[in-house]
């Protein structure tokens, strides 16, 4: 009897599968990052969305790298929460009131990531 069930507990492991969630992760241009106050301010804001699994921002590269939940969140999500935050996500412009929040230096370099968002979309209305 004793036996049976050893034998039992060395197959549950087998039979018991369990769910994996899948992930996916993006790279996302985030100009407007130019301090460690910047990176602090959107990986905490980040950590706290739904489905989020991990949030890098690399100041010198200006980018964000996220990892979340398939299920719980898509690219587009993500991309509108860093808005939230204030910062231009890819194509996705930066929430002008979360801006107004910023420390003095931050606000210099939203503006500026804000004028070459500016200046880029007029070269390629006039590329057109």
């Amino acid at each position: 009897m004793n036996k049976w069930i050893i034998f039992l507990f060395l197959l549950l492991p087998v039979f018991t599968v369990k769910a994996q969630q899948q992930t996916a992760k993006a790279v996302i241009s985030t100009p407007g990052v130019c301090c460690e106050s910047c990176k602090a301010r959107i990986e905490n804001y980040m950590h706290r969305e739904d489905g989020v699994v991990s949030v890098k921002v690399d100041i010198k590269k200006k980018t964000t790298t996220v990892v979340w939940i398939k299920d719980r969140s898509n690219i587009e999500y993500i991309k509108t929460a860093i808005a939230n935050v204030g910062y231009d996500a890819d194509d996705v412009t930066a929430e002008e009131s979360a801006q107004r929040r910023f420390p003095p230096a931050c606000k210099k370099a939203a503006e500026a990531a804000a004028a070459a968002r500016a200046d880029s979309s007029g070269t390629k209305k006039e590329q057109r």
